[in-house]
């Protein structure tokens, strides 16, 4: 993909201002705020009081104010969640009207020149004339822009989200659609693994169920890539797998994405932690729909 390719995303923005937003939103997320500066970008997860997760954020500040990036049912559900104990505190919580659009190139070099976007060494976030950029790979940015912001004419803009939203399963990204919402601590979607959940930063939302799930092993499920051949988009999220002559049920997927060209469906779900890689698994209301399990790109072992 030796082409430039804008994504206009689904995805949308919370933004949380005043004096008391770190205070606030420090205690109610899986990541210790004091990690984050201008330069980098961070995942957190949000949990209700019983540790189950309402979305799953990349975390990053932007002028005098910090933001978090998901999807469209994530920050409907965070969003409400958040603002219901704001009136105590001194900040300001809103969906933030600018726009996210992902770059996907094999070279993106030229296009973030001519967008005025430098990266420093080892920094995952930089401002720019328009807003902001985040670098989630080497081939993948994310930018949250202005209503003045216009994209380099050899860019290709696509009608659509799909492939950016391959792109980010494959890369093993957590996200939540609708149904996953409120059902899945953070380590069942490997949130752990991308440095998402902070042991160390004390009392928050849901930290409780968090901490018990790794001192005490109590996790029993993670998140797994699965892609196999597809008319389109599942309707029903069960997924199923094979015991013997029989299917039995097995998860559901938390996000998916379908590839026309290709006629590929590829999908995050939620399986029992000890799945063997090497089974076929199937969509259960659309059986001829089969699925394999590929491989993480991190590790799901603890340090």
């Amino acid at each position: 993909m030796s082409q430039v390719y804008a994504c206009p995303l689904s995805h949308q923005v919370i933004s949380l201002s005043g004096a008391d937003k770190l205070s606030y939103l420090h205690g109610q997320i899986t990541q210790d705020l004091n990690k984050l500066n201008n330069d980098n970008f961070l995942w957190a997860g949000h949990c209700s009081a019983k540790g189950k997760l309402w979305g799953v954020f990349k975390l990053f500040s932007y002028q005098q104010s910090y933001f978090l990036a998901g999807s469209s049912a994530e920050v409907e559900r965070s969003l409400a969640e958040l603002k219901k104990y704001a009136v105590f505190a001194k900040v300001e919580i809103n969906k933030a009207s600018e726009r996210l659009i992902g770059l996907l190139g094999d070279n993106l070099t030229d296009i973030l020149v001519q967008l005025d976007i430098h990266f420093s060494d080892d920094a995952t976030a930089c401002d720019f004339a328009h807003g902001k950029a985040l670098k989630l790979a080497s081939n993948r940015v994310l930018l949250m822009v202005d209503s003045q912001f216009c994209l380099p004419d050899d860019v290709s803009t696509l009608d659509n989200d799909a492939l950016w939203q391959q792109a980010s399963i494959l890369a093993g990204e957590p996200q939540l659609s609708v149904d996953a919402i409120d059902e899945y601590v953070p380590q069942m979607v490997n949130l752990q693994a991308i440095n998402g959940i902070s042991f160390k930063k004390g009392c928050y939302t849901g930290q409780e169920t968090v901490a018990r799930m790794k001192y005490l092993g109590k996790n029993k499920r993670a998140m797994y890539i699965v892609s196999g051949q597809s008319e389109g988009l599942l309707e029903a999220p069960d997924i199923e797998t094979q015991l013997g002559e029989n299917w039995r049920r097995a998860g559901k997927l938390i996000a998916q994405s379908y590839n026309e060209q290709t006629q590929t469906l590829t999908g995050l779900v939620v399986l029992p932690n000890d799945t063997d890689i090497d089974q076929t698994l199937r969509a259960k209301h659309t059986p001829s729909v089969e699925l394999n399990i590929l491989p993480l790109p991190y590790s799901l072992e603890d340090e």
